[in-house]
């Protein structure tokens, strides 16, 4: 499906969907890459090497550097997708090296579980049988 290229790069993974927003700071434990945020649908869960699908991001602009701290403990997201970017997650998958695109044709169709590749570069997630 086509979507809006935001940071370059092409990654894989299994899909973790969040129909709530994500703030990396005080939401994201940087060490273990574990959703940390108190009533998160996510919480508990691990976000490292998954493509992250979610609306958008939240809260702090140091959230940026966060996700960069995940990419040096090899804890980061293989990629992102949201409905829409906004400059905090953007920020932070472009200085931390990780694929992503906004904008996806049909969010909907991701699911949990699922693999999929996402091309940051041409703006493409496809999904692997």
């Amino acid at each position: 499906m086509k979507a809006r290229s935001i940071s370059r790069g092409k990654a894989s993974g299994e899909v973790l969907v969040s129909s709530e927003p994500i703030g990396f700071l005080g939401g994201i434990d940087p060490e273990t890459g574990n959703v940390m945020e108190k009533g998160h649908e996510l919480e508990g869960k691990n976000i490292s090497g998954k493509i992250l699908v979610f609306p958008n991001g939240k809260g702090s602009t140091v959230g940026s550097y966060v996700m960069l701290q995940l990419a040096k403990n090899k804890k980061a997201p293989a990629a992102i997708v949201n409905v829409s970017a906004e400059p905090i997650i953007a920020v932070g998958a472009i200085i931390s090296g990780i694929p992503m695109v906004d904008q996806p044709e049909d969010i909907s169709k991701l699911k949990n579980g699922q693999k999929a590749e996402v091309d940051g570069t041409a703006g493409t997630i496809n999904l692997i049988s």
